[in-house]
C-alpha cells in the first residue's frame, strides 16, 4: 500500500478543516494536493476541475434541487402546523405528550421536506416555546427536537439516499426509499420510548385524550400534506415516474398546496426560490468536490487497500460490521453527511459486499450512522440549529441527549444485524 498519497490526503484535509476552511474547499484542495504527488501540476489542476464537473453530470442529481425546493415550499406553506395538530390528537395524552408530538411531527415533516435542518427549525420554532410554557425543561425539548429531526433523512424521499445511490454506482433509488421506512419508524419509536420514560420521571404534563372525531378532523386537515408521500413514493414504485421526475411532481404539488392553504403568495416565491438556490448550490458544490476526492482515492487504489486492511483484521461478519459502524460514527462527528456518503461509500461498500451485506441495507446503515453525527459536536449542523432555536448551550443539552443517542444506536444495531428490517419492504415490491 502506497502511504504517501493517503498521508497527504488525510493530513491536508484535517489541516484545512481545523483552520476553518469550508468543507467543500477543504475536500477539493486536499484532493489537488494528493494528486500532485503522482502527476504534474497542470495535469493535476485540469483533472480536479474535470472530475468536479463530470461529478455533477448525472440526471439523478436533478432530484436534489427539486426536493430542496419542495421542502422550502412545505416549510413556508403551513404544513408543519397541520402535522403538529394531527400528531397532538394521536399522542398528546401519553407521558411526555409534547415531546412525542415533536418526534412524530419531525418524522412526518422530515419525510415530506427531506431536510433535517428544515424539520429542526420548524419544530423547534413552533413546539419549543409551547413545551417551555407547559413546564418542560428547555434542554430536554431541544434534545428531542435535535434527534428526531434527523429521522426524516432515513424516511423517504431523502436527498441523502439519492446521493448514496450515485456513490454506490447505481443502487435503485426506489429500493432505497422503500428500505428507509421501517428503520426510520423503528428509530422514531425508540426515541418516543426514551422521551416518554424521561417525561414520566420528571412529571411533565400531558394533554387531554382526543376523541375519535377530533383525530379524524385533524387527519382530514393534514391529509393533503401526507398525500405527497403517497404520490411521490407510490409513483416511483408503480413505475409512473423516476425519482427525478417525482421530485418535479413534488414541487408542483407543494406549490399548489401552498396556494390552496393561502400560506404562500406570488410575492413569496422569489424569496423561496433564492433560499432553495442557496441550499442547492452548497449541496452541489459539496458533491462536486467529494466526487473529485472519490476519483483520487480510486486512482490511488485507496478503497481496495482499505478493504484489504479491514478484511485482514478479521473475516468475521459481526466484527467487520462493528468496526465499520464505529468508523462511520467517528466520521459523522467530524464530517457533514453528503461528503461523508460520497467519500466513504466507495471504501466500505466493497468490504460489506464481500461479507454478504446487501448494498440497499448498507445504504440505510450508513445514513443512520451519519444522522447520529448530525447531532454531535463539533460539526453537527442539526445540533447547532436546535440549540440556537432553543437559546441554550451544548453543555446543557448533552445530559438529555445521551439517552436519545443510546436509543438511536440500539436501533442502528438492530438494523445492522437484522437485515430483514431493511430489506423486507423492497423485496415485497420486487427489488
Amino acid at each position: 500500500m502506497e502511504f504517501l498519497p493517503v498521508l497527504v490526503l488525510v493530513l491536508s484535509f484535517l489541516f484545512f478543516i481545523s483552520i476553518g476552511t469550508p468543507v467543500a474547499w477543504s475536500i477539493a484542495i486536499s484532493s489537488l494536493l494528493t494528486i500532485l504527488v503522482s502527476i504534474p501540476s497542470l495535469a493535476a489542476v485540469t483533472t480536479i476541475a474535470q472530475r468536479m464537473g463530470t461529478g455533477l453530470d448525472s440526471f439523478a442529481l436533478l432530484a436534489i434541487p427539486f426536493f430542496v425546493l419542495s421542502g422550502q415550499l412545505m416549510t413556508h406553506g403551513g404544513i408543519a402546523d397541520r402535522l403538529i395538530r394531527f400528531a397532538k390528537t394521536i399522542v398528546g395524552a401519553l407521558p411526555g405528550g409534547l415531546a412525542l408530538i415533536n418526534i412524530i411531527s419531525a418524522m412526518l415533516m422530515g419525510a415530506i421536506a427531506g431536510s433535517a435542518m428544515a424539520s429542526a427549525s420548524a419544530m423547534g420554532s413552533i413546539l419549543g416555546p409551547e413545551m417551555e410554557k407547559e413546564g418542560y425543561d428547555k434542554e430536554y425539548g431541544a434534545a428531542v427536537n435535535i434527534t428526531s429531526a434527523t429521522i426524516g433523512l432515513v424516511i423517504p424521499p431523502s436527498n441523502v439516499l439519492i446521493v448514496y445511490s450515485l456513490a454506490s454506482g447505481g443502487v435503485s433509488i426506489a429500493a432505497l426509499f422503500l428500505a428507509g421506512y421501517i428503520p426510520g419508524i423503528l428509530t422514531g419509536l425508540f426515541l418516543m420510548i426514551v422521551a416518554g420514560v424521561w417525561a414520566k420521571r420528571k412529571g411533565y404534563p400531558t394533554f387531554k385524550r382526543s376523541s375519535l372525531s377530533q383525530i379524524l378532523k385533524t387527519f382530514v386537515i393534514a391529509f393533503p400534506s401526507l398525500l405527497l408521500l403517497v404520490i411521490v413514493i407510490g409513483g416511483i414504485v408503480a413505475g409512473y415516474f423516476t425519482a427525478t421526475e417525482a421530485s418535479a411532481v413534488a414541487v408542483l404539488y407543494t406549490l399548489i398546496l401552498g396556494f390552496a392553504y393561502k400560506e404562500i403568495s406570488v410575492k413569496d416565491l422569489p424569496k423561496i426560490l433564492l433560499e432553495s438556490s442557496k441550499t442547492s448550490a452548497v449541496v452541489m458544490l459539496l458533491i462536486a468536490a467529494s466526487m473529485s476526492m472519490s476519483w483520487i482515492m480510486s486512482y490511488e487504489n485507496i478503497p481496495q487497500n482499505m478493504s484489504d486492511v479491514l478484511l485482514s483484521i478479521s473475516d468475521n461478519r459481526v466484527v467487520i460490521l462493528i468496526i465499520i459502524n464505529l468508523l462511520l460514527l467517528f466520521v459523522g462527528v467530524f464530517m457533514d453527511m453528503t461528503p461523508a456518503v460520497l467519500i466513504f461509500t466507495p471504501i466500505f461498500l466493497p468490504v460489506v459486499k464481500s461479507i454478504g451485506i446487501d448494498p440497499i441495507q448498507f445504504g440505510i446503515i450508513m445514513v443512520l450512522n451519519l444522522c447520529i453525527g448530525l447531532c454531535t459536536p463539533p460539526v453537527g449542523s442539526v445540533l447547532f440549529v436546535g440549540i440556537g432555536i432553543a437559546k441554550t448551550s451544548i453543555e446543557k443539552v448533552i445530559k438529555p441527549l445521551l439517552p436519545l443517542f443510546i436509543a438511536m444506536i440500539i436501533a442502528l444495531m438492530l438494523i445492522t444485524f437484522f437485515p430483514q428490517i431493511t430489506l423486507w419492504l423492497p423485496h415485497k415490491f420486487g427489488f
